[in-house]
This record gives C-alpha cells, sequence and structure tokens, in this order.
C-alpha cells in the first residue's frame, strides 16, 4: 500500500514538472517571437525613408484662361417687305458699303398708287367742303355783330356744320397718310451703315409680308467696322472677371496676328444649359480683316483678388474617391479634404481646413495611410 502511494506521488511530480517545462518553453517562444517582430518594425522603419514636408503658406496666384469665343457682327438685321410689291430695281449687291437712310431697293405697286390717288382725291374734295363751310362761318358770325341780322340758331348751325365737314376732313387726311405710308415702304433702306452680306432678289421678283415672297430676307445688312467677340466663361471663373478687363485674340485665319479686345458687357446670369456666363467685347475692324462668323481663341487673364493657400502640385493627392493632402502632426499622418483651385506651373490653390504653417507632405500619394506614423526630413 505504501509502495502504491509513494508511485502515485512520483507520478504526479513528473507530471507537474513535464507542464511546468512546457509552459516555461511557450514562454520562452512567445517572448522570442514578441522581440522578433518589434525587432521587425524597428528594421522597416528604418528603411522607410523621411518624406520631406513643406510648411503650408498664403500667396497670390494669376493664370490664364483660354476659351473659344465667336465673331459675330455689332449690328445685323434681315430686311423683309411689308407690303405686296413688285421689284422695281436693285441699287446695291453684296458687299456693297451702305450709309444710313440710303436708298436699297425699290418697288412697284399698280393698286397702292391707285389707293394714293383716290386718296388724295377724297382729301382734296373734303378740303373744299370744309374751307366753304368755315368761310360761311366766319362771315355769320361777323354780320352777327350787328344787333339782329343773324339769329341764334342759324349761328348754332353754321358752326356744327363747320366742325362737321372739320372732322371728316381730318379723317381722309389720316387715310391719305396712312395709304402715303405704305407707299413710302416701296422704297426700302439702309438702316445703319453697314454691309451688304446677302441679296436674294433681282428686278421684277414677287415680294411680300406673306407667301412665297417671304421665305427669305431680301438684303441682310451687317455692321462689320465694329463687331463683338461673344465668350463663355464657366462659373468657376466668373468672380475673377470684371468690365473693363482687356483681353488678347488670334483667329486660325491670321495666325501670326493677336488682338486686343476689353470686356464690355457681362450677363449677370449664368446659361442654365452650360453653367456659364456671356461676355462680350468690342472689337473695332476698320481695315476689315476680322470676319463676322470667324472663331478666336481667347486668353483671359485671371489676376488673384485675395491671397490663398498655394501648394505644389505634388502634395495634392486627387482619387476618384476625394481630393485631400496629407498633414503631418506628432508624426502622424493626417488626411485633410481640400477643394481644388486654379493651377499655373507647378502650384495649385487649395481651399480646406487648414491653418498656415501646417507641413504639409511634398510629395504625397494614398499609399501614405491615414494616422499612419511617418518620418520627416
Amino acid at each position: 500500500m505504501i509502495t502504491q502511494l509513494l508511485r502515485n506521488n512520483l507520478y504526479r511530480s513528473l507530471l507537474i514538472v513535464a507542464a511546468s517545462a512546457t509552459a516555461f518553453g511557450a514562454l520562452n517562444a512567445c517572448n522570442s517571437k514578441s522581440e522578433n517582430q518589434d525587432q521587425q518594425q524597428e528594421e522597416t522603419a528604418q528603411a522607410t525613408p523621411a518624406l520631406e514636408t513643406v510648411p503650408l503658406k498664403k500667396g497670390m496666384l494669376s493664370t490664364n484662361l483660354q476659351v473659344p469665343g465667336e465673331l459675330i457682327p455689332y449690328q445685323e438685321v434681315d430686311l423683309y417687305a411689308k407690303v405686296s410689291s413688285f421689284v422695281k430695281k436693285v441699287y446695291v449687291d453684296v458687299g456693297s458699303e451702305v450709309k444710313q437712310g440710303q436708298l436699297l431697293v425699290s418697288m412697284e405697286a399698280p393698286e397702292i398708287n391707285s389707293q394714293l390717288a383716290e386718296a388724295q382725291s377724297r382729301l382734296k374734295s373734303q378740303q373744299a367742303i370744309y374751307m366753304a363751310s368755315k368761310s360761311n362761318y366766319d362771315r355769320l358770325v361777323e354780320t352777327s355783330k350787328t344787333p339782329g341780322t343773324i339769329s341764334g340758331n342759324d349761328l348754332e348751325q353754321a358752326a356744327a356744320r363747320k366742325s362737321s365737314d372739320q372732322a371728316q376732313f381730318e379723317a381722309l387726311k389720316s387715310a391719305y397718310q396712312s395709304v402715303a405710308a405704305n407707299r413710302a415702304y416701296l422704297d426700302i433702306r439702309a438702316p445703319f451703315n453697314g454691309v451688304v452680306s446677302a441679296r436674294n432678289i433681282n428686278p421684277g421678283a414677287y415680294v411680300g409680308p406673306t407667301g412665297k415672297g417671304s421665305d427669305v430676307p431680301l438684303f441682310v445688312i451687317q455692321e462689320q467696322k465694329r463687331l463683338r467677340l461673344v465668350i463663355s466663361v464657366p462659373e468657376i471663373y466668373t468672380g475673377l472677371l470684371k468690365q473693363k478687363d482687356e483681353v488678347t485674340f488670334d483667329v486660325k485665319a491670321l495666325p501670326n496676328q493677336k488682338f486686343t479686345a476689353k470686356v464690355k458687357r457681362m450677363a449677370g446670369a449664368l446659361d442654365e444649359r452650360l453653367r456659364s456666363e456671356r461676355l462680350e467685347m468690342d472689337v473695332y475692324n476698320n481695315n476689315k480683316k476680322l470676319l463676322p462668323g470667324m472663331y478666336a481663341e481667347v486668353n483671359i487673364p485671371l489676376p488673384s483678388s485675395d491671397s490663398t493657400f498655394v501648394i505644389p502640385k505634388t502634395a495634392l493627392v486627387s482619387s476618384t474617391e476625394r481630393v485631400f493632402v496629407v498633414r503631418v502632426a506628432d508624426h502622424k499622418a493626417q488626411w485633410v479634404d481640400v477643394k481644388k483651385g486654379r493651377e499655373a506651373g507647378d502650384q495649385v490653390e487649395i481651399y480646406g481646413k487648414l491653418n498656415e504653417g501646417d507641413q504639409l507632405v511634398k510629395t504625397a500619394t494614398d499609399e501614405i495611410r491615414n494616422g499612419s506614423t511617418i518620418k520627416t526630413k
């Protein structure tokens, strides 16, 4: 019995020793593994190169905006016939320079001439009747100055007849002037100084306000010695422009020449479809080198009106999800979302929750994870 008890105690002691040895070995292995990981991290940190940082500063960035533009006439008009008639004589042709009020074409309409003659005849007849009644009334007034010669009723009737004849005379005068105005429409004159850019009639052609004769204008007149340069400026740049800003432009037909113009008119509203503002510049074209309809490449200077944060382009990270910079604080990387502004050379404007003097990674990428520990130069 005693021998069996000693054997059991010995067996328990051996189990305890074996378990202790196993635990001690596992502890040594864990400590060794932890030491190896720490050593690897230290080696990795030592192998990672230090990143160069730049302090965030404010500056004024001036850029140029290149936009397409179009030259259009300062004034342009399509001339149509007011009354139905036939072309009698054409005095100008395509390319003719015309002055304001110059006769361009004369037309004839026999029925209008007949109406004018008839209206004139009626007017003269009514004028004679009115003059007779007026003369009769004047004589009665003079005679009535002698008491008892003319009754009051006769004088009132003469006055009423004179007023009626005068009213009819004025009505016929208006009718005559209306027909005369239609007759004046048979002569079409230039509304302003310009150039005839299109002619669609010949002598004998039928023209009128309706029907086949009104399909196309008789003439197209353009003012070409002064043109409008029209451009559309994207919404982001509208706050940087103002009237009297000078721009330069060139056209493909004259590649070696530069032209200048000043901003004259601003729409003051955005086009709903293009999200841009319409600007117009006056271009004086006395030598007529530029032609209406030409497309121009316009260079607009955009000086900065206020100081903003300016950084190297390499410090800005643009991904499909966000635009950000990497700020370094306490050797930790912080991603800060920003909005991109204008670019000039190797610099770019940014807007975001940043402070002047913040240290930014000069060459940033999305591989520098947010919150990671980094070394800086």
